[in-house]
């Protein structure tokens, strides 16, 4: 007897117009969208419909788009956005189940400001909170926060890790059932369960406690995105979910049990980690179709434009021929993504342009090309190969490619026992499947 198919997450990434570089240049696209609450508001709704586990709003707190070569930026949809969080507590009033996930940087902000802001979603949202921990990258936010130069790449990891475990010590603030609410005593609170943190540490001195009681989930979920090697060890030991990408079955699978081997030593089973790679699907009911769309945006890309997205991982190309070799990049500034896309490039023997054609349908991500059975067998390939629990799902074009997905693709999940008809629970923790953490000053 056969077992039944795994039962998958998805995400839905919605920043910008969707994933794709010519996005905003789609007949169906609003290209001022991305300051509209009426977008976002039928993109989460229309997720929520749908039953997916939550909806990401990726961050970056400066204009991370370069003008390299001269003509890029003007040319770019990576531009203009709205502030996550805020967004996030507006959406929160307009739906009732799906996750709200953003990003907040460990280098730009404060511990206690992100436990209270994230502690406050939580409320408000009756537990439905997750935080991106990011460590940011480009030297443009460093000089929109007071710096010359970014801080340095091993010194942020390490303020990064400090940083997660001081905002998961506020969050032990209070345990449950600290506040009394005793109108006839005139007890609020039980001061026996409130906890001080005290933390003095190489990077933060925080004393506490918080001044929001206990959230619906216990605390937010914890999200983690990237490869690097310090990274995976804060995921290993405090993410709920992460965030990755990676082109190939061999190469994810390898990543998934890598970091799932790393929970052990913090206590921790496999299962209390999620692992969902990112994947920008070009979708049509024949293949055909499915190539047109991906064409028809690949036709709207222009040469500038296409370089400018491999600028941070290769520098400046344009002065290189398009239709040569991709060189060695000489000093990356994302250097995970810089070794995976010059191992493409390798591998497949791609040129310069071949391989912008590669990473602007997608931002650098995975695509899939084809009907909703084409979808549905290779999620359920990685699935089953373990190199997956589920995808974080990333639009080339919103809301265009979110419809499709709900359209196209998960009856086809549905029909295979892969995705749910209805939620299970009202937390995003329940939606993932994810059991509620304990406060660690509680017996």
């Amino acid at each position: 007897m056969m077992s039944s198919p795994k039962r998958i997450s998805l995400g839905l990434s919605m920043r910008y117009l969707g994933y794709h570089a010519a996005a905003w240049r789609h007949p169906s696209a609003d290209p001022d969208a991305a300051s509209k609450f009426s977008h976002y508001r039928y993109i989460a709704q229309t997720a929520e419909r749908a039953k997916l586990d939550m909806v990401f709003l990726a961050d970056g707190i400066g204009l991370r788009t370069p003008d390299t070569p001269p003509g890029a930026l003007q040319r770019s949809h990576q531009t203009f956005e709205l502030e996550p969080l805020t967004l996030l507590s507006a959406l929160s009033a307009v739906t009732s189940q799906i996750g709200l996930v953003s990003t907040a940087s460990t280098t730009y902000n404060e511990p206690y400001h992100v436990a209270r802001k994230w502690a406050s979603l939580d409320h408000l949202s009756g537990g439905r909170a997750g935080w991106n921990v990011v460590t940011s990258w480009s030297e443009i936010e460093a000089r929109n926060f007071g710096r010359e130069k970014h801080m340095e790449y091993d010194l942020r990891y390490e303020r990064a890790a400090e940083f997660v475990e001081v905002v998961k010590g506020l969050w032990d603030s209070w345990e449950e059932g600290a506040g009394v609410f005793d109108k006839e005593s005139g007890i609020l609170l039980d001061t026996s369960k409130m906890h001080t943190l005290h933390h003095k540490g190489k990077h933060f001195r925080v004393e506490g406690p918080l001044t929001i009681q206990r959230t619906p989930q216990g605390r937010p979920v914890l999200v983690q995105a990237g490869a690097a090697e310090q990274g995976m060890e804060i995921a290993a030991r405090s993410a709920d979910v992460v965030y990755s990408s990676h082109f190939d079955l061999a190469s994810a699978k390898a990543y998934y049990g890598g970091l799932k081997g790393r929970l052990a030593k913090y206590g921790r089973a496999p299962d209390t980690l999620k692992i969902m790679p990112g994947v920008t699907l070009f979708l049509g009911r024949t293949r055909a179709e499915a190539r047109a769309q991906y064409d028809q945006l690949n036709e709207l890309v222009v040469p500038e434009l296409g370089l400018s997205y491999l600028y941070q991982q290769f520098g400046d190309l344009s002065g290189h021929d398009l239709d040569g070799p991709v060189p060695e990049p000489p000093d990356p500034r994302i250097k995970s993504m810089a070794a995976k896309l010059l191992a493409l490039a390798r591998r497949d023997n791609l040129t310069i342009r071949q391989l912008y054609q590669t990473i602007t349908p997608g931002f650098g991500g995975r695509c899939l090309i084809g009907t909703a059975k084409d979808v549905a067998d290779d999620m359920q390939e990685w699935v089953e190969a373990g190199a997956a629990d589920g995808f974080n799902l990333c639009p080339p074009v919103l809301p265009l490619g979110l419809d499709q997905t709900v359209e196209l693709v998960l009856p086809e999940l549905r029909a295979r026992g892969m995705f749910r008809t209805e939620y299970s629970g009202p937390t995003l923790r329940d939606h993932l499947g994810l059991a509620k953490p304990r406060n660690r000053h509680t017996p």
